[in-house]
């Protein structure tokens, strides 16, 4: 562990840089009073954060940069974080950046659907719901006729002839009359003036119909369904009037992880939800939002069901947001009213979410695991008949596909025969032992083109066979004792599953429908479609390589 001279550290605002011994940076964090806060990593026992234990213990060297606030120290900290992504600061790129509907601040505004958010413009969402987010857009071009982008092309003409435009061009707009329609699509989006849309598409509908003019009474009918969708898909009766994020944290005593859960709430209208799950430490909630507004523009209220940092970190976090956004943003943990409820509603979502995510924890606790299995890696192969013989490796990272981390693996040890247990050996033999050799070259400096961590459990897709057959590779390879392993296989009467391990002789049986068994279940199933659909290409390319 790193000896510290507590009188060399500085008592000013900055930021702090951790290194581990090959001089990669590690950790970045940012501080009111440096000395204070990094000598608390190096006399505490972090005994509630295991992640900050591993932290400590990697920790070879460090650099601290002063500055004048701890807001400036706040805005370095994240650039650093974009830039080198330390692997013990909390890391969103899992999240999804979900798109919003834009209307610009031209002479002529036009709307657009973007998933970049600039200091320009009128910005509804983000919407969670693609679908919602287009139909929203479309009903704005066909009941306002607002323009986008490309609504002034080679088929201008064709467009105003179809009551898709406004004007034949641009410069034959009506400016003031145009400018009424976008602010009743503002109206629309901010879901204030749908009961008189409903009203006006009615009338329209019915006045169309009583003229026989019934294509345009048949696309007013489906306006008028496509209003009502997505009126009950916006819906929410809880909080109206009011524009804000919703932030809430959830964790458990014991629980190495917690859940952070946020809802975007416009006038009253959610109209976004994401989700995170993170390892937990003293810090995660305020880092969190540091992180995930760096990238995101902040509305003018956060609330929040824990204001757990002290007063100066609140107001400097207050600020932080304040700059970035361009305008006041306050974040409120609220004690009454509606506010209260709103945050209590986000507060039962996660809970029952977090339920679910607990799933990691009843994997440790009834498979009688070593540890928390993060990082799962599931093996399975596939064959026809002898020929085509492939395996297939899927990843999931805290209950998440990691599509980037999955491999297929061409079998090259034998040909012209069908031996699973063979192909299996072989297979877990070069994921793993590339992984070993990885790590031997990062310890003598060496780089390394791709490097992954050992999963915290392996799983294979078979029976009592299969289980031996991993397990006398782990034990070549030396790493039986450094990870968990279980095979998963349908039983006898192919009704339920069974689960073997390396604690008992005779399979653990579950109920498929427990939360634990359908991940278990959507993990093995990720392998077998994925190691399926590699074979059948296997086969296509050699049927045409064939038939030339």
């Amino acid at each position: 562990m790193l000896k510290l001279v507590r009188s060399e550290i500085p008592t000013s605002p900055g930021v702090y840089i951790y290194k581990n011994s090959r001089d990669e940076i590690i950790y970045v964090g940012k501080a009111k009073n440096l000395r204070n806060r990094v000598m608390s990593y190096f006399t505490s026992k972090h005994e509630s954060s295991p992640k900050t234990q591993y932290l400590v213990q990697n920790i070879a060297s460090y650099e601290t940069i002063l500055v004048d606030s701890e807001v400036e120290a706040l805005l370095l900290e994240n650039k650093l974080i974009k830039k080198h992504k330390p692997k013990y600061n909390i890391n969103l790129k899992d999240s999804k950046t979900y798109a919003y509907i834009k209307i610009t601040n031209d002479k002529i505004p036009k709307i657009l659907s973007t998933r970049k958010v600039t200091k320009t413009g009128t910005y509804f969402g983000p919407y969670i719901d693609g679908k919602l987010r287009m139909e929203l857009l479309a009903m704005c071009i066909s009941l306002f006729k607002i323009i986008t982008p490309k609504s002034f092309s080679s088929k201008s003409k064709l467009y105003y002839e179809l009551g898709i435009t406004p004007a034949e061009s641009l410069d034959k707009i009506d400016v003031e009359d145009y400018k009424q329609k976008v602010k009743m699509a503002k109206d629309f989006l901010n879901g204030k003036n749908i009961p008189q849309l409903k009203k006006q598409l009615k009338d329209e509908m019915d006045n169309a119909s009583r003229s026989m003019k019934f294509e345009v009474a048949l696309e007013k009918r489906n306006q008028l369904l496509t209003l009502e969708n997505i009126q009950e898909r916006q819906k929410v009766d809880t909080v109206k009037n009011y524009d804000q994020d919703v932030v809430v944290s959830i964790h458990d005593d014991g629980q190495e992880q917690c859940l952070i859960q946020l809802f975007h709430v416009s006038k009253g209208v959610i109209s976004g939800k994401k989700e995170f799950l993170l390892d937990y430490d003293e810090d995660v909630f305020e880092s969190f939002l540091k992180m995930y507004y760096s990238s995101h523009l902040a509305p003018s209220e956060i609330l929040v069901n824990t204001t757990s940092w002290n007063d100066d970190s609140h107001e400097s976090l207050e600020a932080y947001l304040s700059k970035k956004r361009g305008s006041k943003v306050e974040i409120k943990e609220p004690k009454k009213g509606e506010k209260k409820a709103l945050v209590e509603l986000v507060v039962k979502n996660a809970r029952e979410n977090y339920a679910k995510k607990n799933v990691l924890e009843q994997l440790r606790e009834k498979l009688s695991l070593k540890q928390l299995p993060k990082i799962i890696e599931c093996f399975d192969m596939s064959n026809f008949g002898s020929n085509d013989v492939v395996g297939g490796m899927t990843r999931f990272v805290n209950m998440q596909e990691d599509k980037e981390g999955y491999r297929k693996f061409e079998i090259k040890s034998f040909s012209g025969k069908n031996d699973d247990y063979m192909a299996m050996r072989e297979t877990l033999t070069r994921r793993y032992k590339r992984i070993i050799e990885n790590a031997d070259r990062r310890k003598k400096g060496l780089q390394v083109t791709k490097d992954y961590e050992l999963p915290n459990l392996v799983i294979i897709d078979g029976g009592p066979g299969h289980f031996e057959t991993g397990r006398k590779v782990f034990e070549e390879l030396g790493i039986a004792n450094n990870i968990d392993f279980i095979s998963i296989a349908k039983g006898e009467k192919r009704d339920r599953n069974e689960i073997y391990t390396i604690h008992k002789s005779d399979p653990l049986i579950f109920n498929d429908n427990s939360t634990m068994m359908l991940f278990l279940r959507k993990v093995r199933d990720s392998v077998h479609n994925y190691v399926i659909n590699y074979n059948r290409k296997k086969r296509d390319m050699r049927f045409r390589e064939e038939t030339k």
